[in-house]
């Protein structure tokens, strides 16, 4: 996204940057300003993981905690009324083609690739819906047979980085026409399968890759044969000072 912003030229080294994120998307935004020299401010829900924070930190981003009550559309509230009053620009990734394109690009060319062109079912995660919906356009236009999952989480489950979004703040990229079904898991199943994944695969990863993976298991269950591909889609040292891992 900033790449591209750079070619258009939206933005130089005298922009503001400035993007509410849940944490992974955002740690990669301060990387990627920081080669570039560009100054990026990061907004996240306080209940956000310290690892988290202090990645973005490390990278030379400047950090701001919004209230957890209101959660991630609080972050994204705080961002887009710094874009409207204090000249800030926001990459917008929950808006931005830009996000889906990359993995039109490089995800999905990648996963047809590695499964010889065999992969029958693909499930992701529903974040900002840039991965699923990247790749969604990729593989259909390979093989339109292939089932697209898209994984939510129950009424009442929070797992960073799956989310059910209100229709006022429903990513904007999202198609659903590029989506064939969604699963729902909840919280716990997700955090019995992210230990899973350490502990039984050595994929040390966050909530939202269990989440993904107990939806894949799932789905196998119901099927007598298939190639079905699961993002895990963050890393599990950042939420090490959670209680995922006790």
């Amino acid at each position: 996204m900033i790449q591209s912003a750079l070619d258009r030229a939206e933005i130089d080294t005298n922009t503001k940057l400035i993007e509410a994120t849940s944490g992974n998307t955002g740690i990669a935004l301060a990387m990627i300003a920081g080669v570039f020299g560009l100054d990026i401010e990061l907004v996240m829900p306080e209940n956000a993981t310290k690892e988290r924070v202090q990645t973005m930190r490390a990278y030379g981003a400047k950090v701001t905690l919004t209230s957890s009550d209101t959660g991630i559309e609080g972050a994204r509230d705080y961002a887009e009324d710094k874009v409207n009053h204090e000249g800030y620009f926001m990459m917008n990734q929950f808006a931005n083609p830009d996000n889906w394109k990359a993995h039109y690009k490089s995800t999905g060319p990648e996963i047809w690739r590695d499964t010889a062109g065999e992969i029958t079912h693909f499930v992701s995660s529903m974040g900002t819906t840039g991965t699923i919906m990247g790749t969604s356009t990729y593989l259909k236009e390979q093989n339109p047979n292939v089932e697209i999952v898209g994984v939510q989480p129950t009424e009442g489950s929070r797992i960073p980085g799956i989310r059910k979004w209100p229709e006022a703040y429903l990513p904007k990229i999202f198609n659903p026409e590029k989506v064939d079904r969604v699963m729902e898991v909840n919280q716990t199943d997700a955090v019995i399968m992210a230990k899973r994944l350490a502990k039984e695969e050595g994929i040390f990863s966050g909530m939202s890759s269990g989440g993904a993976a107990t939806a894949a298991l799932q789905l196998a269950e119901t099927l007598d044969e298939g190639v079905i591909v699961s993002i895990v889609c963050d890393r599990g040292d950042r939420y090490l000072s959670s209680r995922i891992f006790e």
